[in-house]
């Protein structure tokens, strides 16, 4: 919205300063400060309302340390992520940016399945919430958006260049013979392209076509590509559901994730950055690096209130959310390959729960009596019931998130 506004004011009157707007560094800059500051004013605000509603959480008896102390602590605190990401990016991304758009999609239509989740948890005192099948047909239903606004709208393209090796002639000073020695590629021309190209880690020539998985078939590798985007939005939107289990964990986990997005969407779309490092060139979507810098303000603000003893839990308005948007955005930029590394978290915490579940159904079928692996499931209760403190295992779970974040950024060279 400001960009708008200060573009046209900079065209008119040509004020001083004006012009800043147009770099995504400052709005980006701006955008983390805001929403930090959001999240943080605004989120004691929305606190006492929950509290005043008597919005609590309803905790189940797991046998764990500490838990029956949280019941009664406000949920649905995912609304004040939502407020925190929204209106930095309204007031300070490009709104005419198609990437934006479906960010804000995103944002919106995960935020309103989590929402309606908690409601029916809260209001109508129905402990298992929206039923599994609606909340798969919400995911479903972003998938068919995502993937068919990234294969239709004229303005998601890539660049694509050729380049031809230079050769140069030299005479060996001993024989007198001429030498041709062939050194650095220049580029000869550049050309958008729409196609359903994506991007493979750890491999030297990493873009990877899903055209070719159908034959070639264009209207095929279309639809395969919705399927793609359905399966990424319904499996990252549901671990990170999962990952929200202790006090701080998914907020701290998923700061990494977004950080390394950013700095990918900003590299794609940066045409010098791209070229250089030799990866995809993705017009127009650095400007998602200014609704990255956005989540991540309002999740480091909302980490203020969610830290142990959290003062509030962010539902699965929240934690739908924050997965539905790092799976939309990791499509955007076609990096949605590089996920199982870089929401590792997300990856086992899942499994371990996939795993249990199995397990436990087999030995019951064969021997009786059902079995487990692990102490509980998901993962991070299986460490709560080693006697991990929660705080332990939520810095803990945060460094390894850093960690495969660090890797997730070191594939850039290493191919």
């Amino acid at each position: 919205m400001l960009y708008h506004l200060f573009e046209y004011i900079n065209k008119i009157y040509d004020l001083p300063g004006s012009g800043m707007f147009q770099y995504i560094s400052f709005r980006s800059a701006f955008a983390i400060i805001t929403a930090l500051l959001i999240a943080i004013y605004c989120g004691k605000g929305v606190i006492q309302l929950l509290r005043r509603r008597q919005i609590g959480e309803e905790i189940r008896d797991l046998g764990l340390q500490g838990q029956l102390e949280k019941r009664g602590t406000p949920t649905m605190g995912g609304l004040i992520i939502l407020l925190a990401i929204l209106l930095p990016t309204l007031l300070f991304g490009r709104l005419d940016n198609i990437y934006t758009q479906l960010m804000i999609v995103a944002t919106l239509w995960c935020g309103a399945i989590g929402f309606l989740d908690d409601y029916i948890k809260v209001f109508r005192h129905k402990k298992e919430g929206l039923k599994g099948r609606f909340k798969i047909i919400g995911q479903v239903g972003l998938g068919i958006i995502v993937g068919s606004v990234m294969c239709l709208s004229e303005e998601i393209v890539i660049r694509e260049h050729t380049t031809a090796p230079v050769s140069r002639q030299t005479i060996d000073a001993t024989t007198g013979e001429e030498i041709i020695t062939t050194s650095q590629q220049i580029r000869l021309n550049d050309s958008t392209e729409k196609t359903t190209k994506t991007t493979i880690p750890f491999i030297k020539d990493n873009e990877f076509d899903y055209s070719w998985l159908v034959g070639g078939n264009k209207i095929l590798a279309w639809v395969f590509y919705v399927l793609v985007a359905i399966f990424v939005i319904t499996a990252v939107s549901n671990g990170a559901n999962l990952t929200d289990g202790l006090d701080g964990l998914l907020t701290g986990v998923s700061v990494p994730i977004v950080a390394v997005l950013g700095v990918l969407a900003y590299l794609s779309g940066h045409i010098m950055y791209a070229d250089y490092l030799n990866i995809m060139y993705i017009p127009n979507s650095g400007e998602l690096f200014v609704f990255a810098a956005a989540m991540m303000g309002a999740l480091i603000g909302f980490l203020w209130y969610n830290s142990f003893p959290a003062q509030v839990f962010m539902g699965d308005t929240g934690s739908l959310a924050i997965g539905g948007i790092i799976a939309t955005f990791a499509l955007c930029i076609r990096k949605e390959l590089l996920l199982p590394l870089m929401c590792g978290v997300f990856l086992v915490e899942a499994l371990s729960v996939m795993i249990q579940t199995t397990y436990f159904k087999y030995t019951r079928r064969k021997y009786g009596e059902g079995r487990r692996i692990f102490l509980m499931a998901p993962l991070h209760h299986h460490y709560q019931k080693q006697g991990l403190f929660e705080t332990k295992i939520m810095v803990r779970f945060t460094i390894i998130s850093v960690m495969l974040a660090a890797m997730s950024l070191i594939t850039l060279k290493i191919r």
